[in-house]
């Protein structure tokens, strides 16, 4: 007869979770190794009596953490996802309605960005029984269709338990989605507020440890081959290394491949830390925000390998980064949705860490001829003497955004995470910030959330913690992003979680600015000012009096304020190194020239221009947009130039 325990829904998913370990070769860790949730209508009798019930027996078995918002619980997942390279995450709890509608963001940015996190949005009753209850949605076409339907564009996997029975096959699936390398992204489990108060016969096998094994394919032969082959004709190769190799873990197996074959490497946001930046073959960042070491040889690059990168647009410089006019891609990936993309005919579908292996044995005794090596070593010193004259000080009161990163790094350890997702920071730390470690390096920009720094900082906090690793976490943060979503700093001073956060305070939005000037729309609603009624607009130079300092010392949080001076930058470093020698969290606001511009990279980012305008500035740019889009290439066949 098989063993069964009378629980509710809720009380059986939890305990469930509680026992699920993901199992990389040697490595075993939780796969959800808690719980971030709000409590509300709809989950307060649910899942929250069952964390409740556990915490009461057994607390270290599925630990809660309170959260200030729903969009910043998944943030945290994400966080901690990162830091354990897709082998752990956090669960998100919320109630039904607005708490639910909250998370969809969250699980957008999850899904984007390739990194697990498990969503429990809770659902109206499946009963029906009192319709339409409080924060029901009615659809008289559907009256089955609610909030949580909303998830389903923006998870990888999505269900939702309408009998309590159905929990056990739901919850088997879910786990799979979230620990496949190819499939992960934001799991949703919607929970109707009466089915997880409800009671079932649960069997004990459910309830034991259960082991989610990553899978790490090998490269199949005849891919291999015709990947080797295209490999040793080429004249000019580059690798472009992504966010998978770190999630396999490759970073030593690239390093020992660049080493054997003296291919360059470049790194999309994602794949940052995938090569130190003092490795004499890595050329920093490619693309839109990349450095003119990585853009020029990415231009004359014969051969591209893409390992565990999907080629978004701005790692492609919307597809004018590549000019060679044969220029032919082998792309590694464990997705084959990635690895055919650029039109190739030489996908390689496999783990990163296995293909690298098998490349570098396979090219045994080949290595790139002279004047390729010559080339990049010459790309390499000519951009770290741009970067070392963008971090000089240049004395000024507000000093511009390069000089403040230079400070930061300059103040910062090796090991030190630097976190950032939106605003102009992704685009100058992708040139400039030099990686130290392969963790160092975790700018979200497959979704660019602004408002994901703070709460994407505690849980790559957490994520370290449970690793029993110490190091700091330096949140980068613009005061628009800032603004999005800062409450979370609440939740660092309530459970003790140390982050140092730097505010850098321009008055508006700078990156969205800048790219307002470029289009012709001069700065047209970027800037924060007083409202002009007389013109109808903000374009005054009246700033806000908005004290942001202010704001995070009424939370709790210690605070430094860095006053613009001559003197700003040093009293920056002195900041950082104040923060670092504290146990607490601390906020540091320097402000800055938001027209003092990182040095430009080459590369090109595409955002169409007014076709017809009456405004001079966006005739000018489309003009200049015309000869950019030029040079794009399109999937297959000539360039739109050549077509016209």
């Amino acid at each position: 007869m098989t063993q069964t325990r009378r629980m509710t829904v809720g009380q059986a998913l939890v305990e469930f979770l509680a026992h699920q370990w993901t199992v990389d070769g040697d490595h075993r860790e939780r796969t959800v190794a808690g719980v971030v949730g709000i409590f509300g209508h709809g989950n307060v009798a649910g899942v929250g009596q069952a964390l409740a019930q556990l915490n009461a027996s057994q607390p270290q078995l599925m630990p809660y953490h309170q959260a200030r918002n729903e969009q910043a619980m998944v943030h945290q997942a994400v966080g901690y996802a990162r830091m354990h390279r897709r082998r752990g995450t956090l669960a998100a709890a919320a109630s039904v309605g607005p708490g639910a509608a909250n998370m969809i963001t969250g699980a957008a940015l999850a899904t984007s960005n390739r990194l697990p996190a498990l969503l429990l949005p809770s659902d109206t009753f499946a009963t029906r029984v009192a319709d339409p209850v409080l924060q029901q949605l009615e659809h008289p076409h559907d009256l089955g269709v609610q909030v949580t339907d909303a998830f389903r564009p923006v998870s990888r996997f999505f269900d939702r338990v309408q009998r309590p029975e159905q929990l056990f096959s739901i919850a088997l699936a879910a786990m799979r989605v979230l620990t496949d390398p190819v499939e992960t992204g934001a799991v949703t489990i919607a929970l109707p507020e009466d089915v997880q108060a409800e009671a079932l016969d649960v069997p004990v096998e459910f309830l034991q440890d259960r082991e989610w094994h990553i899978r790490r394919p090998l490269p199949e032969a005849g891919p291999l081959a015709r990947a080797v082959d295209a490999i040793r004709s080429a004249e000019r190769p580059l690798i472009v290394a992504g966010g998978g190799v770190l999630y396999s873990g490759a970073e030593g197996a690239l390093r020992a491949l660049a080493e054997a074959t003296g291919i360059p490497v470049a790194t999309s946001q994602a794949g940052g830390g995938a090569l130190n930046g003092d490795h004499p073959q890595y050329l920093g960042g490619v693309g839109a925000t990349g450095s003119t070491a990585a853009n020029r040889i990415a231009a004359q690059a014969d051969v591209v390998i893409g390992i565990g990168t999907r080629y978004s647009d701005f790692t492609t410089g919307s597809r004018t980064a590549f000019q060679h006019p044969g220029v032919r891609f082998v792309n590694v990936n464990v997705a084959s949705f990635d690895a055919y993309k650029h039109g190739t005919q030489l996908p390689v579908i496999a783990d990163a860490r296995e293909a690298i292996v098998a490349l570098q044995d396979a090219l045994a005794g080949w290595r790139v001829d002279a004047v390729h090596a010559e080339s990049v070593a010459r790309e390499k010193v000519a951009w770290d003497a741009v970067v070392d004259a963008a971090f000089a000080p240049s004395g000024r009161a507000l000093p511009g955004q390069a000089e403040i990163i230079g400070a930061v790094q300059a103040a910062s350890d090796p090991r030190d995470v630097i976190v950032q997702a939106a605003g102009s920071l992704p685009g100058d730390l992708h040139k400039l910030w030099r990686v130290r470690d392969p963790l160092g390096y975790h700018v979200e920009y497959a979704f660019s959330c602004m408002g994901y720094e703070i709460a994407g900082g505690l849980g790559a906090k957490r994520g370290l913690l449970a690793d029993g690793d110490d190091r700091d976490v330096i949140v980068m943060v613009g005061d628009g992003s800032y603004l999005m979503l800062n409450t979370e700093l609440v939740t660092a001073v309530a459970e003790g979680l140390k982050i140092i956060v730097i505010l850098i305070q321009n008055h508006g939005f700078a990156s969205i600015g800048h790219l307002s000037e470029t289009v012709g729309s001069e700065r047209f609603g970027t800037k924060y000012r007083v409202y002009d009624e007389a013109k109808a607009n903000f374009q005054g130079d009246q700033v806000l009096p908005v004290d942001l300092a202010m704001n995070a010392r009424s939370y709790g949080i210690d605070v430094i304020e860095v006053a613009p001076t001559p003197d700003a930058i040093d009293d920056l470093k002195a900041a950082v190194a104040q923060a670092k020698a504290s146990d607490r969290s601390t906020f540091i606001q320097v402000n800055s020239d938001p027209l003092l511009y990182a040095p430009d990279g080459e590369g090109w980012w595409d955002v169409p221009v007014a076709e017809t305008a009456e405004l001079a500035s966006t005739r000018r740019a489309r003009a200049e947009y015309e000869t950019q889009v030029a040079a794009q290439r399109p999937l297959l066949g000539s360039t739109f130039e050549e077509r016209a």
